[in-house]
């Protein structure tokens, strides 16, 4: 599967185990053989880099969305197997591409970039598990519906572990666990 790791570029001053956990999320999902889908950014400590680093540390496969069309050494590229470029800008066709290259999609903290990606996979019926106690709009969205149309529930985990058997256990259902019209 892929799976897309998203949080916001502007949580850098996060706690030393909320990127303990990012890293986990990315270890996790490599040994689980699954590819780790994340946007990258300028800065490479995000917490969705934080998770690439992880999985390259453990032989994954990661594959980096990157805004713009500049091919430049400014996009953490020792954390990306494969870099896309999307020839977008921030706020827009790049969070797009970002959640609908997923099965599935694992929210630690998070800003406005991230929430965009969160609706996205919503809207398209793309699983969503927050990680509780990471903050941002992981713990503002968990457990909810984003709507009356209750597309999607953002499902919850503590542990890597626990956000890997969740989603691979919705894999398995015919329905993903989402709701269709």
């Amino acid at each position: 599967m892929q799976i897309t790791v998203v949080g916001s570029q502007d949580d850098l001053y996060y706690r030393e185990d909320v990127a303990d956990l990012a890293t986990e999320l990315g270890k996790e999902i490599a040994r689980r053989g699954h590819i780790l889908v994340y946007g990258t950014e300028v800065d490479c400590n995000s917490l969705p880099c934080v998770a690439a680093q992880g999985a390259r540390s453990e032989g994954g496969i990661t594959v980096a969305i990157a805004d713009g069309k500049a091919h430049s050494g400014f996009y953490c590229s020792d954390a990306a197997s494969v870099v896309v470029y999307t020839d977008a800008s921030i706020g827009g066709s790049r969070e797009v591409v970002l959640a609908n290259s997923s099965n599935a999609i694992i929210s630690i903290s998070g800003g406005a970039g991230t929430l965009t990606e969160i609706v996205v996979a919503y809207r398209n019926y793309i699983p969503i598990i927050a990680m509780e106690g990471t903050g941002g709009w992981s713990d503002k969205l968990a457990g909810q519906y984003l709507d009356s149309r209750k597309k999607v529930k953002v499902r919850t985990a503590k542990t890597a572990k626990e956000a890997l058997d969740k989603i691979e256990d919705l894999m398995k259902r015919p329905d993903k666990g989402v709701k269709k019209r």
